[in-house]
């Protein structure tokens, strides 16, 4: 979207520039807010065709089921050939569920709107019962969090390797499982799911934890469709990048998000909401520096800060290096909560900045919070 709307604002009054959004829904699926959609909160109903409106930007909604790189063709699901002099390739991650036996059929995930509703379905029909969530990274602390908060009656069980809050430094880490502890949930750290059954799961060791619900959020993959084009990619199927987030293999592809393998002095970038609107912004002026006939810039990217929610009133916010590793500065409580959520809305009035923007304007607010965030030079 951040690419798709950049492009579009610049390229007013061009009649040789169409900007076309390919999309299976016209839902625009806020991630950072599924684990709310899960426990029946409300949430805004965001429209793709509605947010692109006055951009002159396109849309078409289907399901991409294969590119062809040398074509330069996108085939969606009713058998449409969509044709592409540049394609900004963003098809993200979701929930591995095939590393471990069950998980597919068994576990409930968090990849979209649709999946969060059939989990926030199982959950109010449980009456209590025991919720395990496999996976103690952020999305498992967010998960495990608001279900216990929104369902008290329910015993919920956060599985995983490591303790919650192990990437953080010892006083965030504490905060969050301090308050994992206060929400009732109970933490199996050092465990490995070793498989996903009808009424709960196996863990390494044989040992049975029997469950009404299983969340996986155990690990991500990435769509096999940028493999399946021919792109170069990387061992977990992400497309491998230049500096300016051009496929290393098809330099009219740039990929973007979770599904780029982007490196940085510090390592290949993971993915993170942190680095999507800034790898989409800069794609769409490295188009745009391409056909004035420029060589497009270098991107360069530094992490910020971890928030989580732990519940509602709860969260915790680690602010870090570029590299992502943790400063000693940390906040809690309900100040976090509020940095938190404005953090998690922001985009929206980017995206309105961006919608009235000249053809010449700015594309990112200079010294403000997105720049800070994730910085495009």
């Amino acid at each position: 979207m951040a690419a798709a709307m950049q492009l579009a604002a610049r390229a007013k009054g061009r009649a040789d520039i169409r900007v076309t959004v390919v999309n299976a829904t016209e839902r625009f699926t806020e991630r950072m807010r599924l684990h709310m959609t899960a426990t029946r909160q409300q949430v805004a109903d965001l429209s793709v065709p509605e947010m692109l409106e006055g951009t002159g930007a396109h849309f078409v909604r289907g399901w991409v089921t294969a590119v062809d790189a040398d074509a330069r063709t996108v085939r969606i699901d009713d058998d449409r050939t969509l044709a592409y002099d540049t394609l900004v390739y963003g098809l993200g991650g979701a929930a591995d569920t095939s590393a471990v036996p069950g998980a597919e059929h068994h576990a409930y995930t968090l990849d979209s709107a649709s999946d969060a509703e059939l989990l926030g379905d199982r959950l109010t029909r449980l009456d209590g019962g025991t919720v395990v969530v496999a996976g103690s990274g952020l999305t498992g602390i967010e998960t495990a969090a608001e279900i216990a908060e929104q369902y008290p009656a329910a015993d919920v069980v956060l599985v995983g390797r490591q303790e919650p809050g192990a990437s953080m430094n010892p006083k965030a880490g504490a905060y969050v499982r301090a308050a994992l502890d206060r929400l009732g949930v109970r933490v199996r750290a050092g465990a490995e799911v070793r498989k996903v059954l009808p009424g709960g799961v196996e863990l390494a060791g044989g040992e049975l934890v029997a469950a009404d619900a299983v969340v996986w959020t155990s690990g991500t993959r990435v769509s096999p469709v940028a493999a399946g084009a021919g792109l170069t990619v990387d061992e977990r199927g992400r497309i491998v990048t230049d500096g300016a987030l051009r496929s290393v293999s098809h330099p009219e592809v740039y990929a973007v998000g979770d599904a780029a393998a982007i490196r940085q002095g510090y390592g290949v970038m993971h993915g993170t909401c942190q680095g999507g609107m800034p790898t989409g912004v800069h794609a769409a002026l490295s188009i745009l520096r391409v056909l004035r006939g420029k060589q497009p810039k270098a991107f360069r990217f530094g992490y910020y800060h971890t928030p989580v929610s732990l519940g509602r009133t709860d969260a915790v916010v680690q602010f870090t290096r570029p590299d992502d590793s943790p400063r000693r500065i940390c906040l809690t409580g309900g100040l976090a909560v509020r940095y938190k959520e404005t953090v998690t809305a922001s985009p929206w009035p980017t995206y309105g900045r961006m919608k009235k923007m000249p053809a010449s304007g700015a594309f990112w607010p200079r010294g403000g919070r997105f720049t800070r965030i994730g910085r495009t030079k």
